[in-house]
């Protein structure tokens, strides 16, 4: 759908399939007095009637003489924050309204957003918020389907209307239209790599697409088995043992800092392409959502590719150690040692704990070869994730609170939800070995933390934070402006990061 900023059109004169109109709780109307006079004043009628009362996310349709005219809640002003304007923006084009509803255009205006100013603590104006959740709620994965079985409309264009929509400021407007223009289609690139079944997502597959963003600031390099056991990586190795796929570990690098030695920021994606718990072998109920295993991988992919489409002027690695965990005559057993490329030995006690394997080995090579400035890793590590925060918010854990506390603004910013959680030292004494340095779990009490601390042996003082996205990775219903399936969480998250890292 491409967006169009239209300055020198008003409500009353654009043609369109379906005009949009936003409305607080307070409405007076005068933002939309001289439209209202062109309709008769139906605008005033259904408020009138309380058929409608501009509550969050409430909508109503009236048919004028110059089309169709959908009516979009956003909640009392005070109340009103990025987030509530997302998910109206969400609602309404994942209405009947529009969804195959015979519209190919759309306007939105903008008077009621510019009259709210700037909101509290946002980073950008409001009518920014409102689009963004426009454009995340018309993700659909559509690989699969038959064209007839498609619901939605197919809108092509939507008409921004309105000067200043964006804000006054001109570089402000710029950045966050280049923001739509490519962090939205890199979420909806990370949600097809995750929503792809794993028989089309191997690691092989999931290699060649990182392959595709290779371009003038942006090298892959893609390590094979044997590659793999020259590093020494063998506690990645252990994983695939199992599987006829061979594993690759991906390596992207991203030069956009003038200053070609600057140390980079490190993104560690897991990419377990299938999980199926390898020996320990996991329940078959439920077995089908872990083609997710990878949702990491796919979001460090989707930051790639919009941190090189912005130029940003920072240095940038990507590690995926991809591979899948089968159960096979190879397969690792549990009691079986392993070391990592540090040196550590792990007992590996759980095979089906392996999401920690692949990390260690990414995490020690990133520092061995890189040495980044500071290392964010994400994983959708652990159950026990889902148990402790639902499925509301990514569990955080760091050896860096300032980093932790800039992860922080990101997610205030972006709504992508991040929650710390502890990581004290005793959690060492829970994965104490009887014959190697470690073990790879702690035991059924306090599953979330102790995966996390597994990885803390592995980073040294690098400044380092930890994402657990098991709980959010994967939608089961359809949310404001998330459809059922991946979210491609973390990618707005961590491109709000990068956007202020200095």
């Amino acid at each position: 759908m491409e967006i169009k900023i239209v300055d020198n059109i008003a409500e009353t004169d654009i043609k369109t399939d379906v005009l949009i109109l936003p409305f607080t709780e307070d409405y007076k109307g005068a933002a939309y007095s001289k439209l209202d006079e062109q309709t008769g004043n139906l605008i005033k009628r259904v408020f009138e009637t309380k058929e409608f009362t501009g509550k969050h996310a409430e909508l109503t349709l009236i048919h004028t003489t110059t089309g169709r005219v959908v009516l979009v809640g956003l909640g009392k002003p005070a109340d009103i924050t990025p987030e509530k304007l997302r998910r109206a923006g969400g609602k309404v084009f994942f209405s009947k309204y529009l969804n195959g509803a015979n519209v190919s255009s759309v306007a939105l205006s903008t008077a009621i957003f510019r009259e709210l100013g700037q909101l509290k603590g946002a980073k950008y104006a409001a009518a920014f918020y409102f689009i963004e959740g426009v454009l995340l709620s018309r993700y659909e994965f559509k690989r699969y389907k038959k064209p007839e079985k498609e619901k939605r409309g197919d809108i092509r264009t939507l008409s921004v209307l309105g000067g200043g929509a964006f804000g006054e400021s001109g570089d402000s407007a710029k950045l966050s239209t280049k923001w739509l223009d490519t962090v939205i289609p890199a979420v909806s690139f990370a949600r097809d790599l995750v929503n792809t079944p794993s028989s089309d997502m191997t690691p092989t597959i999931l290699a060649e697409t990182a392959k595709s963003l290779a371009g003038k600031r942006v090298k892959v390099k893609v390590l094979d088995a044997a590659a793999a056991e020259k590093e020494g990586m063998w506690s990645y190795l252990s994983v695939a043992k199992g599987s006829e796929e061979p594993p690759k570990f991906i390596v992207i690098e991203y030069k956009g800092s003038p200053a070609s030695k600057t140390a980079p920021v490190a993104i560690i994606g897991k990419s377990i392409t299938f999980d199926s718990g390898g020996i320990s072998l996991k329940p078959a109920d439920g077995m089908e959502k872990m083609k997710y295993d990878m949702a990491g991988g796919a979001a460090a992919l989707g930051i790639v590719k919009a941190v090189s489409a912005l130029a940003l002027p920072i240095n940038l690695i990507a590690v995926l150690p991809a591979t899948e965990n089968m159960p096979g005559g190879n397969a690792t057993r549990p009691g079986d040692v392993v070391t990592a490329i540090t040196g550590k030995t792990i007992e590996i006690l759980n095979t089906d704990a392996e999401g920690r394997l692949v990390l260690a080995d990414a995490i020690g090579y990133a520092i061995k070869h890189y040495k980044p400035a500071v290392i964010i890793d994400m994983a959708t590590l652990t159950g026990a994730c889902s148990v402790a925060l639902g499925n509301e918010a990514i569990a955080m854990m760091g050896n860096n609170e300032a980093l932790m506390d800039n992860l922080k603004k990101a997610s205030a910013e972006t709504y992508e939800r991040v929650w710390q959680m502890p990581l004290f030292e005793e959690y060492k004494d829970y994965l104490k070995s009887d014959i190697a340095d470690i073990k790879n779990i702690g035991g059924r009490t306090g599953g979330l933390v102790t995966a996390a601390y597994f990885l803390s042996e592995f980073v040294d003082d690098t400044p380092w934070v930890h994402l657990d996205i098991a709980s959010t990775a994967n939608a089961d219903k359809d949310k404001p402006y998330i459809c059922k399936g991946a979210t491609g969480i973390g990618v707005r998250l961590i491109m709000s990061y990068l956007l202020n890292y200095d």
